[in-house]
């Protein structure tokens, strides 16, 4: 029987594009429209059916949530907010809290305003300052009752996709620009920090809890030779701990959010910047089981990354950990191998105060559509029906009692 701390917050989490459906002023949505790709549409629903939903997540014991706010809604045009779209964000947190399940609050899921995009994005010197007057309007409605804020996703997942693949919006290949983002969001994560510690010293509230949620991955040498190691540490570096490290140094994170899912086998063909940076083996060595997308499971990895975010000294919750897959054995047996390694760590005087799967349902998997299922709770796409999926009644028993049976 291995049991976890006590006050340990459990529970999903969910992105308001990906499931609350019609998000008409934002860029992934004239994305989708421009490239005639599959389609976000409605969505989950979840912008009607939200209190369904956060029923289910009640029957099944969850205490968190962690959601975000579609900056679009709330500021469709420059400096124009939407008190409509405030009071249904506020409804959305008072429901959460009418339920007794602590509401994790993030600003900025990889979605952007169309104006905003239109007049360069994070590649503006103005997207900070932007993004900060949206911060304030948000953190002044909803401060009253939201104690943990989450800056920015994955901040390096949305670069890497955005600014160096070049797969999703706004289709820029460029390290340099890539690297102008960053700066943009580092500097938008230290403001914003200090902007909402403020707010809430002037509104006389209990301290905040800020970071961000930072997308880790264990990166794996397929054999152990010099370059492949050195490419790992580079990668782990650059990768895992570049923006937390800089973010860190402003003292500006209360707790280490993480999302982890998966290794990258790292088998580096020669000595150049961008293979030590970004070739893997391609030849299934070391094989695993997989998720639907390809991505290797690979549990011990999130053992090896929470010891390493350690140095930080600073609580840590998984701010997403799940798997997609159309075998929901395969499903809980991705949770229960993770949540051993997390009491692993907890063993070895890692501070984990929560973990938040990723998902509560079924959503739109940004450029892979609605195929991916990474949800506790399967949606009908025809009928918009939930379906609570037996490995959701399993993680339900783990969060009600704080216990995973060995």
């Amino acid at each position: 029987m291995i049991k976890f701390p006590q006050n340990f917050l459990w529970g999903a989490a969910a992105s308001a594009y990906q499931v609350e459906g019609d998000n008409v002023s934002s860029d992934w949505w004239q994305w989708e429209q421009d490239a005639a790709r599959e389609h976000s549409g409605l969505a989950s629903r979840h912008y009607q059916l939200y209190e369904q939903d956060f029923d289910l997540a009640k029957s099944l014991n969850h205490n968190a949530h962690r959601l975000s706010i579609e900056w679009s809604r709330i500021e469709p045009e420059e400096g124009k907010f939407s008190q409509i779209e405030l009071k249904h964000y506020l409804d959305v947190i008072l429901s959460l809290r009418s339920r007794n399940i602590e509401p994790i609050v993030t600003l900025h899921h990889f979605t952007n305003p169309i104006w905003f995009a239109k007049s360069g994005g994070w590649q503006n010197r103005r997207s900070v300052a932007r993004f900060l007057s949206y911060c304030e309007v948000v953190t002044r409605a909803l401060a009253k009752y939201v104690h943990y804020w989450i800056t920015i996703n994955e901040p390096n997942v949305y670069i890497y996709h955005a600014y160096i693949l070049g797969i999703w919006p706004p289709e820029v290949k460029s390290y340099l620009r890539a690297k102008l983002v960053e700066d943009n969001f580092v500097s938008a994560h230290i403001k914003a920090y200090r902007l909402i510690d403020k707010i809430y010293r002037e509104l006389g509230l209990f301290n905040p809890c800020i970071s961000i949620a930072q997308n880790v991955m264990a990166f794996v040498p397929c054999t152990m030779n010099l370059k492949n190691r050195f490419a790992a540490y580079l990668r782990d570096k650059w990768y895992n701990l570049g923006f937390l490290d800089k973010i860190m140094r402003h003292k500006t994170m209360d707790f280490v959010g993480v999302n982890y899912y998966s290794r990258q086998l790292v088998e580096v063909k020669k000595w150049g910047i961008a293979n030590l940076a970004m070739d893997v083996c391609k030849n299934n060595h070391h094989p695993l089981k997989k998720n639907s997308l390809g991505w290797d499971i690979y549990p011990e990895g999130l053992y090896e990354m929470l010891l390493s975010l350690k140095k930080y000294g600073l609580p840590i919750i998984i701010t997403e950990n799940g798997i997609c897959a159309l075998d929901d054995n395969l499903r809980w047996e991705y949770i229960y191998s993770h949540l051993k390694n997390i009491h692993l760590a907890v063993e070895n005087g890692v501070n984990v105060t929560g973990y938040l799967y990723w998902s509560l349902t079924d959503n739109f998997e940004w450029d892979k559509g609605f195929g991916p299922k990474f949800g506790l709770i399967g949606i009908d796409y025809n009928t918009y029906k939930r379906t609570v999926r037996e490995s959701a009644r399993l993680f339900g028993q783990v969060c009600k009692t704080g216990v995973l049976e060995c």
